[in-house]
């Protein structure tokens, strides 16, 4: 792993009741960099990111920020900006009392608040609206400005584009790279696997509490396989079932499969199937790498 890392985690592991909920995970996040952290429902995700910022107790493995545990770090929002959950802000408080209050608990300037209220683009009439009014997408940009509000170098995000229209989404996907631009460094969470593979320059993938996957974008798209379409979808799923090939349906028809074209190609031949396409798949894009990757945790039968 880099010794530079900004965030590195090492063999995290949590037990709930004799379960392991998080298995002896392990990444880095680099400094200047933005990784995608990805997993079903129910995979980790958020007992990791609690874990991280010293929410949740880990059963073993470390987990440090910028060195040192985030618990040991000194006034840590002005290192770090967490966001795990947007509707843990006091609903009878205005959105501008929410930030007036960090930043006096971090020892900023009293304007830091209103800076922040316009870089996340709420109105003055917004900023003055107690928060238990506002949408999800406000509560959004609010908990967004709270990250900033100490200019830290390190952002945790836990879905943070959760109820931003596209237009929200699109600030969202600017200011993070922005951000890591300038030399800060992302750990992002979402589920939304296209502002992923826009955003990120890194990926860790989890299921069932372990790391299924982990690398650079481009590596782990490259390795995607290859994307084959036939005359004959049920009878080449078949061919490669009995191969013991690893194979994801798309869901426009055919297949996402982790072998060579050639060895597709000679499958569909012995069995008198006709190809309509057989390609690299490094355009099929995240969304079928993380189908493939995680088919044995989805609710929905992704296999074939």
């Amino acid at each position: 792993m880099d010794t530079s890392a900004a965030i590195r985690v090492a063999d995290l592991s949590k037990d709930y009741h004799g379960t392991r909920a998080v298995d002896s995970v392990s990444f880095d996040v680099p400094q200047g960099s933005i990784t995608g952290f990805l997993g079903p429902n129910g995979a980790g995700k958020s007992t990791t990111l609690r874990m991280l910022v010293g929410l949740t107790q880990p059963t073993g493995g470390s987990a440090t920020v910028l060195g040192r545990q985030y618990t040991e770090l000194v006034n840590p929002g002005r290192r770090v900006g967490v966001l795990l959950d947007a509707s843990a802000q006091h609903s009878g408080r205005t959105g501008l009392e929410v930030l007036r209050l960090g930043a006096t608990m971090m020892g900023l300037p009293a304007g830091r608040a209103e800076e922040m209220i316009e870089k996340v683009g709420l109105s003055a009439s917004e900023a003055r609206r107690r928060t238990g009014t506002y949408s999800l997408g406000m509560r959004q940009r609010l908990g967004v400005a709270h990250a900033l509000l100490g200019d830290p170098r390190v952002l945790i995000l836990d879905e943070p584009a959760n109820g931003l229209d596209p237009a929200g989404i699109h600030w969202m996907r600017t200011l993070l790279k922005e951000f890591a631009d300038e030399g800060g460094s992302v750990l992002l969470s979402s589920h939304l696997l296209h502002e992923i593979e826009v955003v990120a320059d890194d990926l860790v993938v989890i299921g069932r509490g372990r790391i299924v996957a982990r690398g650079s974008k481009e590596d782990l798209l490259a390795g995607s396989g290859v994307a084959v379409r036939s005359t004959d979808d049920e009878g080449l799923a078949a061919a490669m079932r009995a191969a013991g090939l690893s194979f994801t349906a798309t869901g426009d028809g055919g297949f996402t499969v982790t072998a060579e074209a050639e060895h597709i190609a000679n499958l569909a031949g012995a069995a008198g199937i006709t190809l309509r396409e057989l390609r690299t798949a490094d355009d099929a894009g995240l969304e079928q790498l993380f189908l493939r990757l995680t088919a044995d945790d989805a609710r929905e039968d992704v296999k074939s």
